[in-house]
């Protein structure tokens, strides 16, 4: 069973702080990315995994999406989805290491930020594969493994006196415990061969893979952003059926 972090009190305060919290999509700098990623959604069955607060579920409704099923381990972060969602949208408490979906039951899956907390990835695309009908996208992000690497992520200064990224033991993957909002926060470390090589395992074809890296215009908007350009940030993929 995946560690329920989003229902520690702490945890739930400071995530519910964030700009991408309160903002949603339009506060998540990857979102342009990912939605020039995704298909057309009118008419189409869609699942979110991982859907914290529900921002991705009611933007594909109000696109047009035929069903929007939301699935989350957190209670606290479904109970805030259902408060500012439309009642067509679904929600389901839902643990990723043990999902079961139903075959061809659906056209888009779609997941942010949420596959690096689960430990057994191919179930997880395999079940995902199945659940699509043919044709069907696959479209997520997840933390980069440059950034998941260190043990213990921080800055640290070269012999210039340049900011450099600690990165360490990359090709060792597992689980990795870090302190982000609360102490012991568990994930789950795996290369971009093992994660890319997990869906093609799966049976997925892929379509379009990108190391997230925010614009000029981002930057500008939010300069705290420009530290993103020393290693990526985000792992983007876009996989079909």
């Amino acid at each position: 069973m995946a560690q329920n972090i989003y229902d520690r009190p702490e945890f739930f305060a400071g995530y519910s702080s964030l700009v991408r919290s309160k903002e949603g999509l339009a506060g998540a700098p990857e979102w342009p990315s990912l939605r020039a990623m995704l298909p057309g959604v009118r008419g189409r069955r869609v699942v979110d995994l991982g859907c914290g607060f529900g921002w991705f579920c009611r933007w594909a409704h109000e696109q047009g999406a035929a069903s929007v099923l939301g699935l989350d381990v957190s209670q606290k972060m479904l109970e805030r989805a259902v408060e500012a969602s439309d009642p067509a949208i679904e929600y389901r408490r839902a643990d990723l290491e043990e999902l079961h979906l139903p075959a061809v039951a659906y056209e888009i899956a779609y997941s942010s930020l949420a596959l690096h907390y689960v430990q057994d990835v191919a179930r997880l695309f395999s079940i995902v594969y199945e659940a699509l009908a043919p044709g069907g996208a696959f479209v997520f992000s997840t933390e980069h493994p440059v950034l998941m690497a260190p043990p213990n992520p921080g800055w640290m200064i070269d012999a210039d006196g340049k900011k450099t990224w600690p990165l360490d033991r990359y090709f060792i993957e597992g689980q990795r415990t870090t302190d982000w909002l609360s102490k012991g926060v568990v994930k789950y470390h795996r290369t971009i061969g093992t994660t890319l090589n997990a869906l093609i395992g799966a049976g997925f074809t892929l379509a379009h893979v990108e190391e997230f890296c925010p614009t000029a215009e981002q930057i500008a908007a939010r300069p705290e952003l420009v530290e993103e350009l020393e290693r990526p940030m985000f792992l983007l993929v876009s996989a079909n059926k």
